[in-house]
C-alpha cells in the first residue's frame, strides 16, 4: 500500500516571498526560528486608520450601555425573568421576554396568547400597561415608602414596579405597610425584598400612572 504524504505550503504576507512546498517528513525537520520575523523592520503596505476611528468608539462595546432609564429596567427585568426572548415559555405557563402569565394579560386586554408570543411590539406594550396599571394602584405606597429601609434594602420606585410585576401589586402592598413580615416568594424561590434589591434606583419616570391601563392595539 502506498503512504499517502501530505503536503504544506506557506504563503507569505509580504510581496516577493518564495512560496514553500513541503511533505510532513520535511515539516517535521523545520526549524521555524529560521522565520522569525523579530526585531525586523517590516514594511507594511496597509495604511495605520486608527487615527480616523471617533474618539468615543470603543472596541470593547458589543451592547449599548442603557444605564439607570427606563429602557434599562425593562431590559433588566427581561432578562432575569426569560434571558430576554420573546419566545420563552416556562414550565408554569408564563409567557415572553417578560413572562406574563395570561390573567395578567386578560387585565391589559389581551386574550390572543398565541399573537403575543409572535409580536415583540405587543409584547412591549403590554409590560408598560401592566407597569402603568401596577404604579396606579401602588401610587400612595410609592409615596409612603420610598427611600424608607425594608428587611435591609433602601425601597424605591423601580423596585416596587419591578417586585409588582413578580408578585402582582397585592403581595407588595402586603410587603410594604408590614414592613416585610408578610413576605412572597414564586415557585423558584424568589422574593419581593429580591426584586425590591435587585432592581432598585432605575428611573421609572416615563411609567404613567394610570388606572386600568390596557394596550392600544392601533398604535402598534
Amino acid at each position: 500500500m502506498r503512504k499517502k504524504i501530505a503536503k504544506f505550503s506557506i504563503l507569505p504576507l509580504a510581496a516577493g516571498s518564495i512560496f514553500f512546498s513541503f511533505s510532513t517528513k520535511d515539516a517535521a525537520k523545520l526549524n521555524l526560528e529560521d522565520y522569525s520575523t523579530y526585531d525586523l523592520d517590516l514594511d507594511y503596505t496597509v495604511d495605520d486608520l486608527r487615527g480616523e476611528l471617533k474618539p468615543e468608539f470603543k472596541f470593547s462595546h458589543t451592547s449599548p450601555v442603557l444605564g439607570k432609564s427606563y429602557v434599562g429596567f425593562k431590559e433588566a427585568l427581561a432578562f432575569k425573568e426569560s434571558g430576554g426572548d420573546y419566545k420563552s415559555i416556562n414550565e408554569y405557563g408564563y409567557l415572553g421576554k417578560y413572562q406574563f402569565g395570561v390573567g395578567t394579560l386578560n387585565l391589559v386586554g389581551i386574550y390572543d396568547t398565541i399573537n403575543f408570543l409572535n409580536s415583540p411590539a405587543l409584547q412591549e406594550a403590554a409590560f408598560y400597561a401592566n407597569a402603568s396599571r401596577n404604579k396606579w394602584i401602588l401610587q400612595r405606597d410609592i409615596k409612603r415608602f420610598e427611600g424608607k429601609t425594608i428587611n435591609g434594602v433602601k425601597v424605591t420606585e423601580s423596585g416596587i414596579l419591578a417586585a409588582a410585576h413578580l408578585a402582582g401589586p397585592g403581595s407588595v402592598k402586603k410587603y410594604l405597610r408590614s414592613w416585610g413580615a408578610q413576605a412572597f416568594s414564586d415557585a423558584f424561590g424568589t422574593t419581593i425584598k429580591n426584586y425590591m434589591k435587585r432592581f432598585g434606583g432605575y428611573d421609572v419616570s416615563f411609567i404613567e400612572t394610570k388606572k386600568n391601563a390596557r394596550v392600544d392595539f392601533e398604535s402598534l
